[in-house]
């Protein structure tokens, strides 16, 4: 029990000294869904719901990626197509399909994905920043997340909800 103790008091003292230290054993809460082929992630406090899909009313003279508008508990939501923001094919919607309802500071939309995946807990040394490649693509990326598999692209929720509409 002492030398547990004194791992804990050294790694206490660490942070004091570097705080970068404790920035980087940071845990992320994320929820991670699939879009075509590829997996994404989102800050799990940026979701105030998940929910199976529901109908829709088309909006004119919107981009068409924006599907519509649904009515969610009173509140009159915008439908984002992901695939289509993303540039990808569309296909239609299967049982796995959901609405991602994501809140920022100042907006709030639904977005479709093709299905969940998982919750992920990823320490945020274990992220790195986007390419600068990507930075052109309206900053849409956070981040790469890596894992011990596969490698994960962990997206910025205010680009998303960013209205262009």
């Amino acid at each position: 029990m002492n030398d547990k103790l004194n791992k804990i008091l050294q790694k206490q003292q660490k942070q004091v000294t570097d705080p970068e230290a404790k920035s980087r054993e940071e845990v992320i809460q994320l929820v991670g869904f699939i879009v075509s082929d590829e997996e994404y992630a989102i800050p799990m406090l940026n979701i105030q719901e998940i929910i199976k899909p529901l109908e829709y009313t088309r909006v004119p003279s919107v981009p068409d990626y924006v599907l519509g508008v649904f009515n969610l508990r009173g509140n009159v939501i915008p439908l984002i197509d992901l695939r289509k923001k993303f540039n990808l094919d569309s296909t239609k919607q299967s049982e796995d399909s959901r609405y991602i309802v994501m809140k920022g500071e100042n907006n709030i939309a639904g977005f479709v994905i093709d299905r969940l995946t998982e919750a992920i807990r990823i320490r945020q040394d274990r992220i790195d920043p986007a390419p600068q490649t990507l930075h052109a693509d309206k900053g849409m990326i956070y981040g790469i997340g890596k894992r011990e598999d596969s490698i994960l692209t962990i997206l910025r929720v205010e680009a998303l909800l960013k209205r262009d509409f």
